[in-house]
């Protein structure tokens, strides 16, 4: 788990300077439109939406456009697209796996611009089935450290809703979860009062390749390329590397 866990926190990190955040609320935004279309407007009955609303809210997303796109999606006010769900799968520099989860109007774009991102990087396009085999879905729960949460605090919130796994991590904790374990684990936590950044169904790498700092650069700037296009929700790699090889990476 640590090459997720690392990544994680290096996207972390990234977001906390990123000048690129007009194009992150229009990302969080165009994810609680779908989530509201699939399972209707009411985040009480339908927790895929209420899990999107809470990580566009962390992100400081405006309350209007989090209303506007759960009407849109419901049908209660018109504008909605079309949007349709598409992973791509590819490999980075030093044959590091990457899946792109997309959601878009406009599917042939979409592949174009993963095509693009991934060749002018040293990466390339991959067939369906040829990377994904080396991920498992799973829930994805990120809790920030604050006064009086620890792993043990934690793991009595969650322990019913049977986690697969307990991390910490620089500025917090993550538990992993079967999917349909997530959204027991969520409520679980809610209930004990311990606030979360993040609960989302994911990929985790099963499977990891270790970087040097060098190829830490070159896949980030593959994932930086891939996030870059409107259509890109996620992007998942497969690398781990030590805390400290990530920090000469990032150059901290």
């Amino acid at each position: 788990m640590s090459g997720h866990s690392k990544w994680a926190t290096t996207k972390h990190k990234k977001a906390a300077v990123d000048a690129k955040r007009g194009k992150l609320f229009a990302k969080l935004v165009k994810n609680v439109e779908v989530a509201a279309r699939t399972g209707g407007g009411d985040p009480a009955a339908n927790p895929t939406l209420f899990d999107a609303i809470q990580k566009a809210k962390k992100s400081s997303v405006p309350n209007e456009n989090i209303d506007r796109a759960v009407k849109r999606g419901s049908g209660a006010e018109a504008g909605g697209a079309d949007y349709q769900s598409v992973i791509y799968e590819g490999y980075g520099p030093g044959g590091v796996a990457v899946l792109v989860e997309a959601l878009t109007d406009n599917r042939n774009r979409a592949s174009s611009d993963v095509r693009l991102a991934l060749s002018r990087n040293g990466g390339s396009l991959a067939d369906p089935g040829s990377v994904s085999y080396m991920f498992a879905r799973k829930g994805v729960i990120a809790v920030a450290a604050s006064d009086g949460v620890d792993e043990d605090a934690i793991l009595g919130a969650v322990i019913d809703a049977d986690p697969e796994e307990i991390t910490q991590e620089e500025g917090g904790f993550e538990i992993i979860t079967a999917p349909e374990n997530l959204v027991g684990a969520r409520q679980a936590l809610q209930a004990a009062g311990i606030d979360y950044d993040s609960a989302e169904v994911s990929f985790v790498p099963s499977v990891e390749v270790e970087l040097d700092a060098e190829g830490v650069k070159k896949i980030m700037r593959v994932v930086d390329a891939l996030e870059d296009s409107d259509d890109v929700q996620n992007v998942y790699t497969n690398f781990t590397a030590p805390d400290d090889v990530i920090a000469e990476a990032m150059g901290d």
